[in-house]
């Protein structure tokens, strides 16, 4: 089963964008639409674009975001705020205008003839992977979905998965839903109790380890989406470097999705050199 990248170069642009809607999903996190055709119809699942959010000296780099859904001529970003980039975010009203640069990065890859996948989200981490379920959902491949969040209100894009999965089961850390306790407690279960082709997995790196361990020990391929600091989203600035066993690779252009299997986990292992 191979699940190597599509090493098409992707049709990324500068693209001028408005901004449709922007709403609070829940505490401290919100949902961006864009009227943005060119990106609308290139992206692939689990690819990102890098926005500019506004002019000033706190944006002169751009902010990378995952794609989580197309509609048409729009992109759905959905985003946590947490410094003054996406605070600023929260606050851009429809029919302000702004630009993009994308579709950026190696989205995930779907493996020919696939039947059953798993995919595993934590908090925000569900992001990257409600076009890839909307996807495969439609393609007629069966998608379990495992979501895990701090609270019930943090499993964002919850309804997406229910929409389009067989199963979603849900953990959260103070047991307001589903289990209590974290979603790798579920992830090893339905990895037990099924017969997947492939797991899909984003969320906290910890988390994203402890699934591609499970994943492993299970014999079934698994991709991961890692987060890095993109300073230029093409390649060229090396802020965004990822260990892996063929050595240090750029998360904005090789990824940000990888095969879990070529990650170097362990900080200890990264190559000194690039």
């Amino acid at each position: 089963m191979s699940c190597a990248h599509d090493t098409a170069e992707p049709r990324r642009v500068l693209e001028g964008v408005s901004v449709l809607s922007n709403e609070r999903v829940t505490e401290g996190v919100g949902l961006l639409v864009l009227r943005a055709p060119h990106v609308a119809s290139t992206v692939r699942p689990g690819q990102f674009v890098h926005l500019r959010i506004a002019r000033g000296r706190d944006f002169v780099l751009r902010r990378p975001f995952s794609v989580h859904r197309v509609r048409g001529e729009s992109i759905e970003i959905l985003y946590q705020v947490l410094g003054t980039g996406t605070r600023e975010m929260s606050l851009l009203e429809p029919g302000a205008v702004c630009d993009l640069v994308g579709p950026l990065g190696a989205g995930w890859i779907v493996p020919e003839g696939l039947a059953h996948a798993l995919i595993v989200t934590g908090g925000l981490g569900a992001a990257p992977l409600g076009m890839l379920a909307e996807q495969l959902a439609a393609s007629g491949a069966a998608v379990t979905v495992a979501m895990g969040a701090p609270t019930a209100e943090r499993l964002v894009a919850r309804g997406l998965y229910e929409d389009v999965a067989r199963v979603v089961d849900v953990a959260t850390d103070d047991g307001s839903a589903g289990v209590h306790g974290f979603v790798t407690a579920l992830s090893e279960r339905l990895l037990g109790e099924h017969q997947f082709d492939v797991v899909y997995c984003c969320g906290p790196e910890a988390m994203q380890r402890i699934v591609a361990a499970q994943a492993a020990v299970a014999g079934v391929a698994c991709q991961v989406s890692l987060e890095r600091l993109m300073a230029c989203g093409i390649g060229a600035c090396l802020s965004c470097v990822v260990s892996t066993h063929s050595g240090l690779k750029r998360a904005c252009v090789d990824g940000p999705v990888f095969n879990a299997e070529e990650v170097l986990w362990d900080s200890s292992e990264i190559p000194p050199k690039h």
